[in-house]
């Protein structure tokens, strides 16, 4: 069976609260479902984790990237300055997508920059929840 990591960074456990005008009013407890129903659907098999911390991030990637075949991530803010998690996501050998409910590049200018990106298979961003499963379908199509 196909397992997927899904990682969800900083601030985002705060969704449906946090600035709905720009991430809308979908919580991620809801995001999670919806990605459950889905990949129960392709008889995938989801591994989901939150954190707000870089070290945490960075510790589940080294310790869950064998046990998957791709990885979804969000890094939220760290997007644009972890050098960090960039140098754990390159040190794998499994195909990343990393996702973003806003469109960081009709954003402020700093958020305009994704250090991650060139170490991802893509990215996707700006279709608020639907970014997520679009993800999903993407790493699907490329396993």
């Amino acid at each position: 069976m196909v397992k997927i990591l899904v990682i969800h960074g900083p601030n985002l456990n705060m969704l449906g609260k946090r600035q709905p005008e720009i991430y809308g009013d979908t919580t991620l407890e809801e995001i999670n479902r919806l990605l459950f129903d889905r990949a129960k659907k392709a008889d995938v098999e989801l591994i989901i984790k939150q954190s707000n911390y870089e070290g945490e991030i960075i510790q589940n990637l080294q310790e869950l990237h064998m046990e998957v075949s791709g990885i979804i991530i969000n890094p939220a803010a760290y997007t644009h300055y972890s050098i960090a998690i960039r140098d754990a996501l390159s040190a794998l050998k499994v195909p990343v997508v990393e996702v973003h409910l806003s469109n960081i590049y009709a954003r402020e200018e700093f958020r305009q920059h994704s250090v991650i990106a060139p170490v991802c298979r893509g990215q996707i961003s700006g279709f608020g929840s639907n970014s997520y499963l679009l993800a999903l379908e993407a790493l699907l199509m490329i396993l």
